[in-house]
C-alpha cells in the first residue's frame, strides 16, 4: 500500500505525532509502503480494527532501505495481541531477508488482556526474532509513548533505545506498584527518560517525536545495512580544531572535557554521544574521520577523574560489542588513573564488569587504535585497549604516563623505608623520588622504547595519525566471530 506524505515536511505539527506520521517522518519522502495494513484480530470481535493497532512498513532513509513499524495507542491502547505481533514479526522477517535495519516506534500499554496467553506468546515470538537479528542488522527502538510490561523487553533487546520526553518504560506500572508494595509513584518517576538515561536502558533522549526521528536518521548514518556490509562513508570534512591538545592541562590532576578532544579530531567537530547520562566517567560516541564512521571510547576526567568503575565497564563493553558487530572501527582515548577503589565498587562487582570490557576489546575483530593522552595506570591501562590486549596501533602524547600506578603512589611503596627515615625532609624527598620514578618507568618515551606504544606523537598530529592508521587497516579485520549484541 502506497502512502502519500502528509507530515514529513511539517515537523512543526508538535511533539506528539500519529503512528503514520512517525513512519512518514522517518522515511524519505515518497518511499514509505505499508505492509499488512488490513490485518485484524479474530479474537477482538466487533472491536477489531484494520491494522490491529500497529503499522508495519518498508521505506528508505537517505536512500538506503529500512523496515519499520509504529504502534498506534489510539487502537486498544496499542496493546499487543497475536495479530499485532504478527505484523511486527513480518517487518522483522523482511528486514532479516533484505539485510536492512529495523526501526520500531513503541507506544503500547502492554499485552492485550482479552487475548490472554496468545498475547504473551506474541511477545515471546518478538523477543525470539529480536535475538535472531541481534548483531545481524541494526535494531533501533524509539519509545514514543508507554512501553509497559513485555513491551519494554523488546526495546531492551535492540541495539539502541531512543526515548522522547514525557514517555515511560516499565515492567510493572504505577498501579501495580501501588497495589503490590504500597508505593505511590508516577509513570515518569518510575520509568521516564530521566530514570533510564541514568541506568543505561535508554541511549538517547529527544525533546519530541520530530527530534527522536532526526536522531534516529543520524544514528543510521553511522551504521551499515547489516553486519555483512561496511558502514557508509561520507564526504570528508575538516576537523573541529587544529590542536586537540590545546585544552588539555599538563597538570595530570586538572580536569577537562575529553569530548573537546574528540571534536578537535572529528570531521566537522561533530560527535553523536551514546548514553551520555549513564556512567559519564567514560564517553562512548560515534564520529567520523575523513568521512569514515568510527566508534570512540574515551575516559572522561570531568567525572570521577576518569576512573573506570562497574557501570563504566558495562557501558563501554556494550558499545564496543555494538561497534564490532557492525564493523565500525574503534578509536580509544585514554586518560585514567585506574579503577575506582573502595568497598562500594568491589560489592558492585567491578571485577566482573571490568572483565566485560577486557573481553569486548579482546574479541573485537574491527580495527582498534588507542591514544594515551595523559595517563594510563594499572589494570585500567590494559582494559582501555592496550597494545598487549590487541590494539592494532597504540600512540601516546609526549606528556603521557603509563605504568602500574602514579609516581607518588609508587615511591610510597618502593621507597617507604627511605621516606620513613627522612623525617622533616619527607615531602622534598618524595617529590625527588617521584620525578626519578617517572623518568625511569612512566614516560611515554619509555613505553615507546619498550614497545608498549608504537609511537609518541604530538597532539596536533593525532587526527592525521588516526586517519593513516585506519586507512592502513582498511579491509584487514582479524579472524573471529562477531556474534550477537547481548544486553550487558
Amino acid at each position: 500500500m502506497s502512502v502519500a506524505s502528509s507530515s514529513s515536511s511539517s515537523p512543526e505539527r508538535g511533539n506528539r505525532l500519529s503512528a503514520l506520521e512517525r513512519l512518514e517522518l522517518l522515511c524519505d519522502d515518497g518511499s514509505l509502503r505499508l505492509v499488512r495494513s488490513g490485518a485484524a484480530s479474530a479474537r477482538m470481535g466487533e472491536r477489531a480494527r484494520p491494522g490491529d493497532g500497529v503499522l508495519g512498513a518498508a521505506g528508505a532513509v537517505a536512500g538506503r532501505p529500512v523496515f519499520c513499524y509504529a504502534q498506534d495507542s489510539t487502537v486498544s491502547g496499542g496493546s499487543l495481541g497475536a495479530t499485532h505481533a504478527d505484523t511486527i514479526l513480518r517487518v522483522m522477517e523482511l528486514a532479516g531477508r533484505s539485510r536492512a535495519p529495523v526501526v520500531g516506534f513503541v507506544d503500547s500499554g502492554g499485552a492485550r488482556v482479552q487475548e490472554g496467553v496468545a498475547a504473551l506468546g506474541g511477545y515471546g515470538r518478538i523477543f525470539n526474532a529480536n535475538v535472531g537479528l541481534s548483531g545481524q542488522v541494526p535494531q533501533i527502538s524509539v519509545v514514543s509513548g508507554t512501553a509497559a510490561g513485555g513491551g519494554s523487553y523488546s526495546p531492551a533487546l535492540t541495539d539502541f533505545v531512543v526515548m522522547t520526553e514525557g514517555t515511560s518504560m516499565f515492567l510493572t506500572g504505577p498501579g501495580v506498584v501501588r497495589e503490590s508494595v504500597g508505593e505511590e509513584v508516577s509513570a515518569e518517576d518510575l520509568g521516564g527518560p530521566r530514570v533510564h538515561e541514568q541506568n543505561g536502558v535508554c541511549h538517547f533522549v529527544a525533546p519530541s517525536d520530530d527530534g527522536a526521528v532526526a536522531l534516529t536518521r543520524e544514528l543510521l548514518s553511522f551504521l551499515p545495512q547489516s553486519c555483512s556490509d561496511r558502514p557508509p562513508r561520507a564526504a570528508a570534512a575538516p576537523p573541529g580544531a587544529a590542536d586537540p591538545g590545546a585544552g588539555v592541562p599538563s597538570d595530570l590532576r586538572r580536569v577537562y572535557d575529553v569530548r573537546d578532544v574528540v571534536r578537535a579530531v572529528a570531521d566537522d567537530g561533530a560527535l553523536l554521544e551514546v548514553a551520555p547520562g549513564w556512567a559519564p566517567n567514560v564517553v562512548t560516541a560515534f564520529a567520523r574521520l575523513d568521512g569514515r564512521p568510527v566508534g570512540v571510547v574515551a575516559n572522561q576526567p570531568r567525572h570521577l577523574a576518569g576512573c573506570l568503575d562497574a557501570e563504566a565497564g558495562q557501558k563501554a563493553a556494550r558499545f564496543v560489542r555494538t561497534c564490532n558487530a557492525f564493523g565500525v572501527p574503534l578509536v580509544v582515548l585514554v586518560d585514567t588513573p585506574g579503577f575506582l577503589p573502595g568497598t562500594t565498587q568491589e560489592a558492585a562487582g567491578v571485577i566482573r564488569h571490568g572483565a566485560k570490557l577486557v573481553h569486548a576489546f579482546a574479541e573485537a575483530t574491527v580495527p582498534r587504535v588507542t591514544v594515551v593522552l595523559r595517563k594510563a595506570y594499572g589494570g585500567a591501562y590494559i582494559t582501555m585497549n592496550a597494545k598487549d590486549l590487541g590494539a592494532d596501533f597504540a600512540f601516546a602524547w609526549p606528556q603521557a604516563e603509563i605504568g602500574v600506578m602514579g609516581a607518588t603512589q609508587a615511591v610510597g611503596v618502593v621507597n617507604r623505608r627511605e621516606l620513613k627515615a627522612a623525617n622533616g625532609n619527607r615531602d622534598a624527598l618524595r617529590a625527588e623520588l617521584a620525578e626519578a620514578y617517572t623518568d625511569e618507568h612512566l614516560g611515554a618515551e619509555v613505553a615507546a622504547r619498550q614497545g608498549f606504544v608504537d609511537e609518541v606523537i604530538e597532539p596536533s598530529e593525532t587526527r592525521a595519525r588516526l586517519m593513516w592508521a585506519l586507512e592502513s587497516l582498511e579491509g584487514g579485520e582479524r579472524e573471529g566471530t562477531r556474534g550477537g549484541n547481548i544486553p550487558l
